[in-house]
């Protein structure tokens, strides 16, 4: 049985990038997934660069040694990963998935585009004792013919090689075209997801139902609710720091973020729930300063040692949002956090909007036996979040996690292994200078919040 044409080293090789990134349908730390990863991002891209830039046919272990040329190969993908990643990172937009797709585009496109073949300098050539007995009929064989360079390109050779890297050029621009299809398949860093998409498009949000009424089946009992009737903030419901607050305010340093919350900057008016960011320095109680004060609520606690106001463990978790007008710099999430280690993991991440107001984050953070930070998430849109106030819920049972944009399902995630059991805090918070700073021409920003309900079964 003979082998089909394209299971060459070099085609092995242009499809590896496609393999590493089809691996982030298994589950997260998975050693497959983790072995596929590795070896792509440690081999494959610097492996097609030298390939593509060395002379032809010198072989791979004649320049400048097996050991040299295997350094070689890891630096050069160490490098091209970082070129990668990093400008998605600076611009808000790297995921594990989307640099794999850009990388695995390069290394198909490097080793598919047609290329002219150099000669060979003489120092690289092996003398001709060390050819073999056999080694003038295959000096001979190489000498310009059919098919070689130098070939009329009318011969039928010369219409094949010609035929031969239309064919891989071809193939190496829908490669380079699909990396822009890959970016709609994942989300924010976060794995791919096997759950399927809703059928309507995104970019339309979904029409709901009534908007203050879960959308996922029932029967549900009302068990918290704010309609933010009034002139302040129900101090009964709510807080204005994080569980580790300091006194005078406090800031999430693990992001590091350029607001220090306080709870001026928390209003209530008009049935309406407003966390205003505004610039100014900021002495945090820290010994920080920070160039911006901001608003966020919690159920949490009042200080450490403190008692929550409420806390929850599964239910159908829903508000009604209208994001800032100008996104850039700005991080509004309306998400949940364990209370009783006062820090994540796990996490529930029910509407995240960093940097945007065009796309929505639906993440999931768990801890894993050993004790990291796994996730999985989705990214939804584009949709304009910013236009008016849109209803995000989660619905969170025992064994899934839902996600709900306007009464419409966006992402689901149904291993019970990931699924938070612990009580939690309900947040809602304006971050500043996520990933990156706001313009110096912008000043201020506000999310609003019509109204937040919690049922359970």
């Amino acid at each position: 049985m003979r082998r089909p044409r394209w299971i060459t080293p070099r085609g092995v090789l242009a499809l590896s990038g496609w393999a590493a990134l089809a691996a982030t349908l298994l589950p997260a730390g998975g050693p497959p997934r983790v072995a596929l990863t590795a070896a792509f991002l440690l081999v494959c891209p610097g492996l097609a660069l030298l390939l593509r830039a060395r002379p032809t046919p010198a072989p791979l272990a004649v320049r400048p040694g097996r050991t040299a040329t295997a350094a070689l190969v890891v630096a050069l993908s160490t490098s091209a990963s970082l070129l990668v990643a990093v400008p998605l990172f600076l611009g808000g937009a790297f995921t594990v998935a989307r640099a794999l797709a850009v990388l695995a585009a390069l290394t198909t496109a490097l080793v598919l585009l047609p290329r002219r073949r150099r000669a060979v300098p003489e120092q690289w050539k092996l003398p001709p004792e060390e050819h073999g007995p056999q080694g003038s009929e295959q000096r001979g064989a190489a000498a310009p013919g059919p098919g070689r360079p130098g070939s009329p390109s009318g011969s039928p050779s010369g219409r094949r090689a010609v035929r031969r890297r239309a064919g891989g050029l071809s193939v190496a621009v829908l490669l380079l075209l699909s990396t822009a299809c890959a970016g709609a398949l994942t989300s924010s860093g976060r794995p791919l997801t096997a759950d399927p998409e809703p059928s309507d498009t995104p970019g339309r949000l979904g029409t709901p139902g009534p908007t203050d009424q879960p959308a996922a089946p029932g029967p549900w009992h009302q068990v918290f609710r704010d309609d933010f009737d009034g002139t302040t903030l129900n101090a009964s419901d709510w807080v204005t720091c994080y569980d580790w607050v300091l006194g005078g305010g406090c800031t999430n340093a693990g992001n590091g973020e350029e607001e220090w919350y306080q709870p001026g900057q928390v209003e209530v008016s008009d049935g309406v729930l407003t966390l205003n960011a505004q610039r100014g320095k900021q002495h945090g109680s820290d010994g920080r300063t920070y160039p911006w004060a901001s608003g966020m609520v919690s159920t949490g606690r009042d200080s450490y040692s403190g008692t929550p106001r409420h806390t929850f463990t599964y239910g159908y978790f829903a508000a009604a949002v209208n994001v800032p007008a100008e996104p850039a710099g700005f991080f509004p999430a309306f998400w949940l956090i364990p209370a009783a280690t006062r820090g994540t993991p796990p996490e529930l991440d029910i509407a995240e909007f960093p940097n945007t107001n065009q796309y929505l984050d639906m993440n999931l953070h768990w801890r894993t036996p050993d004790g990291n930070d796994a996730h999985v998430g989705r990214r939804y849109g584009p949709a304009e979040f910013a236009s008016g106030y849109h209803v995000l819920a989660l619905d969170w049972e025992r064994d899934s996690v839902t996600w709900y944009v306007d009464g419409v399902e966006r992402f689901k995630v149904t291993d019970p292994s990931q699924v938070p059991n612990v009580a939690m805090e309900l947040v809602i918070n304006l971050a500043v200078g996520y990933l990156q700073s706001p313009p110096p021409t912008v000043d201020t920003a506000q999310l609003h919040v019509q109204w937040v309900g919690v049922w359970q079964h």
